[in-house]
């Protein structure tokens, strides 16, 4: 299942990424840039022309053909600050896999998007209206799956990521396409486990 799929990567470089978690401990944006580094190099072995990798925060910016050589390079080239407009990043990353999906140009599995985010957007009716409508435009569950990795320890934000997790199917999505796993599961998980959990969720 891990093979014949795209990736995309949605990296949260709003300013809280700028936070560390522990006193003098790594800021949010060093651990996205690690969690970047083993998923881009993961996903390499599944889908060797690279991955599609967004960073957002007011604004988006995508890079495609992402390689684990690369990642060093994107993570210099921005800094985390500005807001989190996750709706506005998810819509551009789920409106381009319909649209290569009507030009029969995705792969037979489908696409994964992972979203490493560290707390709740600015808009959470939004995100959740995305979700839900892309999910209406899918003819099967396990063609499209989105999967949230929180980083950092926001409560409220895992509060909202477990809601996309669980209740958006009573909210109207045709499918049950997302998960969640926050850096303690991570920690527990190879990387694979977790593309495999987005997945079979």
């Amino acid at each position: 299942m891990l093979e014949n799929r795209d990736y995309t990567l949605i990296i949260d470089k709003s300013g809280s990424m700028a936070t560390p978690d522990q006193k003098g401990g790594r800021t949010r944006w060093v651990t996205a840039q690690e969690s970047t580094f083993a998923l881009a190099s993961k996903c390499e072995q599944f889908d060797p022309d690279g991955i599609t990798v967004y960073l957002f925060s007011g604004r988006f910016k995508r890079y495609e053909n992402v390689t684990s050589s690369k990642v060093a390079q994107i993570f210099r080239e921005n800094d985390p600050s500005g807001t989190t407009d996750l709706a506005g990043v998810l819509k551009h990353a789920t409106d381009d896999y319909f649209q290569r999906k009507s030009s029969n140009q995705i792969k037979p599995n489908g696409e994964i998007i992972l979203v490493v985010t560290d707390g709740e957007p600015d808009d959470r009716k939004a995100v959740m209206k995305v979700i839900i409508e892309a999910s209406r435009q899918l003819d099967r569950d396990e063609e499209l799956a989105i999967s949230f990795v929180q980083v950092g320890a926001d409560p409220q934000a895992t509060r909202f990521l477990k809601v996309l997790d669980d209740e958006l199917q009573t909210a109207g999505a045709k499918f049950d396409i997302c998960d969640t796993v926050t850096m303690d599961d991570m920690e527990d998980m190879s990387l694979s486990e977790v593309l495999l959990n987005a997945i079979n969720d």
